[in-house]
């Protein structure tokens, strides 16, 4: 059976190159019949890690969850973590003492790709606000600035209708 598919492989290879088919094909078709036929494995090169020092690091507490993300300047996201990631559910998720256990595990993440510098912005009313910002302080990395970005309204929304009876 391996004979014959093998054979098959070949045959087609031959009719493509006295078919149609452009130079550039037929160079691309009988080197992956090459790696079947000799059985090796393709492997991918890994690429070069990235260092990145200074960044950005968001962190969204809200009543139910505390998130915290590390992006390098342009937003790319280098290391992130949340409650839920990190093995807790329910009420337990939005506590301060796991915001700092979540900052502490993205700020090793972060470090692993070179992160010294952070500017920190704060979203949402949670209560693992100040602790997430203590846990990346803790941690080792520098902290340049602290910003408060949680949506406020501006006019609110619209009033109920006047109820009539």
């Amino acid at each position: 059976m391996a004979k014959e598919k093998e054979e098959k492989k070949i045959e087609k290879s031959n009719v493509e190159t006295q078919g149609l088919a452009s130079e550039a094909e037929k160079v691309e078709k009988t080197e992956a019949v090459e790696v079947e036929e000799k059985g090796k494995k393709v492997r991918k090169k890994k690429k070069g890690g990235k260092t990145v020092t200074v960044g950005n690091a968001f962190v969204k507490a809200t009543f139910n969850n505390t998130t915290i993300s590390i992006t390098d300047l342009q937003g790319n996201v280098i290391a992130s973590g949340s409650a839920g990631s990190m093995g807790y559910s329910g009420s337990k998720k939005s506590t301060p003492y796991v915001a700092g256990l979540i900052a502490n595990s993205v700020a090793t993440k972060a470090k692993g790709f070179g992160v010294q510098d952070v500017s920190v912005f704060v979203k949402g009313i949670g209560s693992g606000r100040e602790s997430a910002v203590r846990g990346l302080q803790s941690s080792g990395i520098n902290i340049t600035a602290i910003k408060d970005v949680t949506p406020l309204p501006h006019n609110g929304c619209k009033k109920p209708r006047v109820r009539r009876v």
